[in-house]
């Protein structure tokens, strides 16, 4: 017991630089690396990783030499965890402070993904500009999978994200937005204008999103489906694009659907959960007046998007 107890004292004695420095190590390969993305000397980096193999009492580097690069052990893979849950906190918790000083002015960071910010974005900027203008409202446009991710670290304020279960975060819904499976407008199924099933949508040469675990794909591959994929692509013009030119079929959210393009035609699709989108915010961040009033204005445009307007 009094191991264990001495142990736990001697934890508590580290510091965040200690932890900054084992994570940005690990994620650069190199101690030289990560002194200049820190700001300190090689040799600063070295003294505070032996401050943290001296306190846990274990070897946390494999140091290979030459110009391969450094990698974590087991215990430093284990501390690692740790290390970037703290550091996450640390960082949104001067993301917290910095809002608190700003006030009522200042910026706020808003992330989303490219068919919210088509649909959404526009009707939601327009309100709140109107409002709050003495806010200048930072859009950041990113792959969906770093949305979280930079919520959490506190790079950004707010964040629309789709279909998570990050317990991080807190978030309001948006709006659900169901998949319909886009199809060449001369095509048989678009004649027929008639909704399709699972078991059709599996049997047709579909042009996906690039990972598998992404959109419907992935629901298609849980009911034990596998599907024929053509082609690739995370870019819906493209997708939309090849569908008219033919050369697929393609299950997409449909906001992601231009409804003026006469080459292709969206029709609704059974079996397939459609995607909930939502506005997040980490969820030990007490949001300033800004982000407040960002909050309550896409609730208001979120309902007439309910209402028929998406």
């Amino acid at each position: 017991m009094n191991d264990v107890r001495s142990t736990t004292d001697r934890l508590l004695g580290i510091e965040f630089r200690h932890l900054a420095a084992l994570e940005v190590i690990v994620e650069t390969g190199s101690f030289a690396a990560a002194g200049r993305s820190l700001g300190y000397t090689q040799s600063a980096i070295s003294q505070q990783i032996a401050v943290l193999e001296r306190v846990t009492d274990l070897q946390l580097l494999e140091r290979p030499g030459g110009r391969r690069p450094v990698t974590a052990t087991e215990a430093g893979e284990r501390l690692l965890r740790h290390a970037t849950r703290a550091t996450a906190a640390m960082r949104a918790a001067e993301a917290d402070l910095n809002a608190l000083t700003q006030g009522e002015a200042g910026t706020l960071r808003v992330a989303t993904f490219q068919s919210v910010g088509v649909r959404v974005i526009p009707p939601v900027m327009r309100l709140y500009v109107a409002r709050r203008p003495a806010i200048q409202v930072k859009l950041v446009e990113t792959d969906h999978e770093l949305l979280v991710e930079q919520l959490v670290r506190g790079e950004i304020d707010l964040a629309f994200v789709a279909d998570t279960t990050e317990t991080a975060i807190e978030q309001i819904e948006v709006l659900s937005d169901p998949y319909v499976l886009l199809a060449p407008a001369p095509s048989e199924l678009a004649q027929g204008n008639k909704a399709v099933g699972v078991r059709e949508l599996a049997r047709l040469p579909l042009i996906a999103y690039r990972l598998p675990t992404h959109g419907g794909e992935a629901h298609l591959h849980s009911q034990g489906f596998e599907p024929d994929i053509v082609f690739r692509s995370d870019d819906s013009g493209i997708v939309q694009g090849l569908v008219g030119a033919g050369v697929g079929y393609a299950l997409v959210p449909r906001l992601t659907v231009d409804r003026n393009d006469p080459d292709v035609v969206a029709l609704d699709v059974r079996g397939v959960p459609p995607r909930e989108i939502g506005l997040a915010w980490h969820a030990d961040r007490r949001l300033s007046t800004a982000a407040t009033a960002f909050v309550e204005v896409v609730e208001e445009v979120a309902v007439g998007l309910r209402a028929g307007e998406l």
